[in-house]
């Protein structure tokens, strides 16, 4: 599976200069290549990136999260999600489980990895609780 160069661009974009809270990527079956599905904003939130999530197709995703320590510090960590409801179909479920790991090589700075078949399984509580 071959990863489109603007993934990594705009990762490395999200990382270093924060222009993006998120970006979702998708696999293009025709291309055979992880390509750029959805760029969020620096504004946006938690609640816009899950809502930016499809109901019944697989997506991977990065998210710049925000969020502050107990001990009252200011920090970020980039989580790697990837989302595979149960409603997608089982070929596309496969090929995302497939490549996942050959993905998130490409995207040098993960920190957090989370997998997801439901909205619950990447609630707010999940995330800080990883985060922290």
């Amino acid at each position: 599976m071959a990863v489109n160069d603007e993934c990594k661009l705009k990762f490395q974009d999200l990382k270093s200069k924060r222009s993006f809270r998120f970006i979702t990527f998708k696999i293009d079956e025709h291309t055979q290549q992880v390509v750029v599905d959805r760029l969020g904003k620096p504004g946006d939130t938690y609640d816009d990136f899950t809502a930016s999530m499809p109901d019944s197709e697989c997506r991977y995703a990065v998210f710049d999260f925000d969020f502050t320590t107990d001990e009252n510090c200011q920090k970020s960590k980039i989580f790697f999600i990837s989302w595979s409801p149960d409603t997608s179909r089982v070929r596309s479920k496969m090929l995302y489980a497939s490549s996942k790991d050959r993905f998130k090589r490409e995207l040098d700075g993960i920190q957090l990895e989370l997998q997801a078949t439901d909205p619950s399984e990447m609630s707010m509580d999940i995330v800080k609780a990883r985060a922290l």
